[in-house]
């Protein structure tokens, strides 16, 4: 199974009482509620994809946060993932890193980016049912005035009529974007599916 998940930010202390208002008492507590959400979730077999932002930590202390993570790791780089810079930081824990990737899930194409991408490769794209063929999975905004604007636009979006190149009638721009924000979730990682769902 392949599970995504955004903005973890191990380490990061203020957003327990700023911005996220995670409200968690310390740092601490928060890591070990997220380690044990990913690893009640997570089997050796399975793949997460952290859509960027893992870990404020130190290098030493994200390889120590990554050893005690089930399944296969893969990072879309996100801007607060400093310890990848690091000339002491061991990655081959991940099974990739990218700033950007393509993949194929269920049948389904997926965009992954830390950042929201609107007008994304395969957005027009759509099965016969009506049924999107591609998914834009992002991060970074958390659930900011950011998102706000975000889900504007994706409204707008989706809203706006064309008159498809091959087809008769008008229709309207898909726009399938998804903010897999770990708040959101409770931390834990979900599989596409899931996230659609929720």
């Amino acid at each position: 199974m392949i599970y995504y998940i955004a903005d973890c930010h191990f380490f990061h202390a203020a957003l327990n009482d700023k911005m996220d208002m995670r409200g968690f008492s310390s740092v601490e507590e928060m890591n070990e509620y997220m380690v044990k959400k990913w690893n009640d979730k997570v089997t050796a077999s399975d793949t997460v994809i952290v859509i960027g932002d893992l870990s404020l930590g130190k290098s030493r202390e994200t390889e120590e946060l990554l050893s005690s993570l089930k399944g296969k790791i893969c990072l879309i780089r996100g801007n607060h993932d400093k310890y990848l810079d690091a000339a002491d930081f061991d990655s081959s824990r991940f099974e990739w890193i990218c700033d950007y990737r393509e993949i194929t899930d269920s049948q389904r194409k997926v965009v992954l980016c830390h950042y929201p991408i609107p007008f994304y490769n395969g957005q027009y794209r759509l099965k016969k049912s009506g049924e999107p063929k591609t998914y834009m999975l992002y991060g970074h905004v958390h659930e900011t005035r950011d998102e706000v604007l975000m889900q504007q636009f994706i409204r707008q979006i989706q809203e706006t009529p064309y008159t498809p190149i091959h087809g008769e009638h008008t229709a309207v721009i898909p726009c399938n974007m998804i903010n897999c924000f770990c708040k959101r979730s409770d931390y834990e990682p979900l599989s596409l599916s899931e996230w659609i769902n929720l």
